[in-house]
């Protein structure tokens, strides 16, 4: 994704805690120079308030990294820009049986733990190894971001397979 926003924005910087993650990013990237990869948590981004245009969090970053959502909807909200805008995403509530049978396919390839079929319903996916993923509402969305300081707040559905969060600052 980093690669797709560097050939329209100016400037992408990428976030991850994992620092091989990272190190396979700086390779991929290696022809982008208007790329950075930060190793950080995006609760408690090491940045100055104000320094983006948009922020964007997609997929698993809210739904399977373990990490608190409105903490991260907050340290996105901080860091970006009056007249900027966050967008978050998660997949869509209808997208779940494709979603599960994807992470089957992961689980049957070695890819990640074996799934836990008796605890994996209702949007949440949950393997034996103890990797867990879920899908957020539009309602939950609602929800954390609620008393945040914000202009405007949109959800959007896309091609029934993800649901996105707009929020302009």
């Amino acid at each position: 994704m980093v690669a797709r926003l560097a050939g329209v924005a100016r400037s992408v910087v990428g976030i991850d805690t994992s620092a091989a993650s990272l190190a396979l990013g700086r390779e991929l990237l290696r022809d982008r120079p208007n790329c950075r990869l930060l190793q950080m948590d995006a609760c408690a981004l090491g940045l100055r308030d104000a320094t983006f245009d948009v922020v964007v969090c997609i997929q698993n970053g809210l739904s399977a990294f373990h990490v608190e959502p409105r903490a991260v909807i907050r340290e996105s909200l901080r860091v970006t820009r009056p007249g900027g805008r966050v967008l978050l995403s998660t997949y869509a509530e209808r997208f779940w049986p494709h979603r599960l049978d994807w992470f089957r396919r992961q689980a049957a390839e070695g890819l990640l733990g074996e799934i836990d079929e008796a605890a994996t319903r209702d949007g949440h996916i949950v393997c034996k190894d103890g990797f867990t993923a879920r899908t957020i509402s539009a309602d939950e969305f609602l929800a954390l971001s609620n008393g945040l300081a914000f202009r405007q707040r949109t959800l959007i559905e896309v091609d029934e397979s993800s649901l996105f969060c707009e929020i302009l600052v």
